[in-house]
């Protein structure tokens, strides 16, 4: 009789250490977390970013990937448990940032992400991590195109899903001829070809193609400040946690100098003049 109900409490206790261990996964398809107690290690989180904006987010030939978003991405991931190598980056083209996020697919996106109510009825945001505006780039021999209106009958080109186009279409040249690419490495191909007339965006993103080594000499900007971009960080709508933990990611960012350097590195080349690092809005 003992041994039977000694034999019975064994099976119950392997009956209920299974049925905790099937409870323990995360149903988080981006953050890869093996369970949150007992000190349980940490995977992987998975990021989005752009692939193609140097300066921003840019994956080299060799597989690495340089920018400002990177180095944002890569400190906020450091505040939340996660080291270098457990970060894997997804890209994150304009069009598809929201669905990313709502699909589970990134934990968060950092990926010149603008702030506005449109996308924030869909997602929400932590920061914002840095003021941009929205400029032009024109090739270097051309002085046709001084001020928005100049893009009136001209051929305008910028990626599918970005604001900036919007702006300039709705708003600053409506006779302007649009051109929408997946990318904004195309644009600029287009632009040196003559294919269309400028490329717009923000003016972190410009600096950056203009300050390549390849393109030195090619373009220069037009030094517009078109509108005001606040980008932020992407997350899952209702995550206020994650928000919270993001916000004080981007704070010590700030305090112990290194949004400063990161911005050094990305953009001195360029001669990018950047705002201050902006106050944290959003969640507060």
């Amino acid at each position: 009789m003992k041994l039977y109900k000694a034999g019975a409490a064994v099976a119950a206790a392997v009956a209920l250490a299974l049925t905790a261990t099937a409870c323990g996964g995360s149903g988080d398809k981006a953050s890869g977390e093996a369970g949150s107690s007992g000190g349980a290690k940490k995977d992987k989180v998975v990021i989005g970013i752009k692939f193609d904006q140097p300066g921003i987010g840019l994956k080299t030939p060799d597989g690495k990937f340089t920018g400002f978003d990177v180095d944002v991405a890569t400190y906020v991931a450091k505040e939340l448990g996660y080291q270098p190598d457990q970060i894997e980056f997804k890209q994150a083209i304009s069009a598809e940032r929201e669905n990313l996020i709502s699909n589970g697919d990134v934990k968060f996106v950092v990926a010149s992400y603008s702030i506005n109510e449109k996308r924030k009825a869909k997602v929400d945001f932590a920061g914002p991590y840095l003021i941009a505006h929205q400029d032009l780039l024109v090739r270097a021999d051309d002085t046709s195109i001084t001020k928005a209106e100049d893009l009136n009958k001209k051929k305008l080109c910028s990626v599918t899903g970005s604001t900036s186009a919007q702006n300039v279409k709705e708003k600053l040249a409506p006779e302007a001829d649009l051109k929408q690419n997946a990318g904004y490495s195309e644009c600029l191909t287009a632009l040196e070809s003559k294919a269309v007339d400028a490329l717009t965006t923000d003016n972190s993103i410009l600096a950056g193609f203009a300050a390549q080594e390849k393109n030195k000499g090619k373009f220069k900007l037009a030094g517009l400040s078109l509108s005001n971009e606040n980008y932020g960080i992407g997350l899952k709508k209702g995550d206020k946690e994650l928000q919270t933990k993001i916000n004080a990611a981007l704070k010590k960012m700030v305090s112990d100098g290194a949004w400063e350097a990161a911005v050094k590195t990305n953009f001195g080349p360029a001669g990018y003049k950047n705002e201050p690092a902006p106050q944290i809005t959003e969640g507060s």
